[in-house]
């Protein structure tokens, strides 16, 4: 084969595709997400303790002689921006005595998360195009490889930093990991048993046809199998979210930062751009847990009143509206419903007291390793029975 006629042989389009899709998800929806979520995490827990948060970020003009900040934001929305600068500008400071190869690398691997992303429908269709990176027949085996592995970050930056407090976090993280992806991977075996595929985007247009799995309320949802699946989808829609909140280390499952004891746990010798990919991994794992509880279990980018994701159900009147549009509203309606998880995420934060270690361990082992096993045997119970 000549060099043209490879070159010739390379699917472009749908690599561009690809291309376009992961730099519009990363960089246009992710990274102002994570940002404003950092935000709204400081807004919201300010509204809980009775304060006012960050509300006047603007351009420090007073520093040129005027008499005022120039705010361009109204309500602090510039806030993000001036965080990431301060991390930029920050010095970049690396401590005696660490590893310096494994203490660089660990703050990178703290953004595998992000790669996570590409197996998840955040969208049906725009102007032909299925909403997906990786449209593939494994997505949730893909999904679960890649954020086993962040892990690993906080291990190597326990390790790396060569200092009691980091690796005492790095110790924690990895034994807390191990406990709840068992009870994770389990609790979303039903959902598979009941679906029969591994397909995410197959899965969110089963949703839209049959009703979401925990609001079976329009298609073959009404069936009696769907209202008795109710029982062990609920089960593992609890087992999941607890097990998403330990994943990502927020409380009350953040004992490897903890800082009333640890100082901030694995990432205590880190500052800078170093620091900030900790801080943006660890939002990250929140919106791929989020919009993974949004596939998952609350039906994806459909919308109740559109069953068919692009067409319109029995409003006649909306039949008019070209595709795309309906494309671009089930994109938002996707990211909406991430954001009101975010939203569950801050408040639980702010709720909460931080567990004790050996509570942790305790309810991952014993009780949510346990529910979620019996919970597949329900699960299979309830299909036996309603199959006959």
């Amino acid at each position: 084969m000549t060099t043209l006629a490879f070159f010739d042989s390379i699917p472009w389009e749908m690599i561009l595709w690809a291309a376009g899709k992961s730099l519009f998800v990363i960089f246009g929806v992710v990274l102002p997400l994570v940002s404003y979520t950092v935000y709204a995490e400081r807004r919201v827990s300010a509204a809980i303790q009775d304060r006012v948060g960050p509300n006047r970020t603007g351009f420090p003009t007073t520093l040129l002689g005027f008499k005022k900040d120039l705010q361009l934001f109204l309500g602090g929305l510039g806030q993000p921006i001036a965080d990431a600068m301060k991390f930029i500008l920050k010095e970049d400071f690396t401590p005696a005595g660490v590893k310096h190869f494994y203490f660089w690398l660990a703050p990178c691997l703290a953004m595998l998360p992000l790669v996570s992303l590409a197996f998840i429908p955040f969208g049906s269709s725009l102007f032909g195009e299925k909403m997906v990176i990786a449209n593939v027949n494994v997505g949730v085996l893909g999904i679960f490889a890649v954020t086993g592995c962040s892990v690993y970050a906080i291990v190597l930056a326990g390790w790396a930093s060569n200092s009691k407090y980091p690796f005492l976090g790095g110790i924690r993280s990895s034994s807390q990991m191990i406990a709840y992806e068992l009870s994770m991977g389990l609790s979303i075996i039903p959902v598979l048993m009941l679906f029969g595929s591994m397909n995410l985007s197959d899965l969110v247009q089963y949703q839209a046809d049959n009703g979401w799995l925990l609001l079976p309320l329009w298609g073959n949802g009404l069936s009696t199998e769907r209202w008795l699946m109710l029982i062990p989808l609920t089960i593992s829609f609890i087992i999941f979210m607890i097990a998403v909140f330990a994943e990502t280390n927020r409380l009350p499952f953040d004992m490897p930062e903890s800082e009333t004891e640890l100082v901030a746990g694995y990432h205590t010798e880190y500052g800078s751009m170093k620091f900030a990919l900790f801080f943006l991994g660890e939002y990250a794992a929140m919106i791929v847990g989020s919009a993974l509880m949004v596939v998952f279990f609350f039906g994806g980018w459909h919308i109740p009143l559109i069953p068919d994701g692009n067409g319109v159900g029995g409003l006649s009147f909306l039949h008019a509206l070209p595709d795309w549009v309906w494309g671009i509203v089930n994109i938002t309606a996707f990211f909406g419903k991430v954001a009101v998880i975010l939203v569950f995420f801050i408040w639980v934060r702010w709720t909460l007291p931080r567990f004790r270690f050996d509570q942790l361990m305790k309810l991952g082992w014993l009780y949510l390793f346990e529910i979620a096993l019996a919970n597949i045997f329900l699960a299979a119970a309830v299909l036996a029975f309603t199959s006959n």
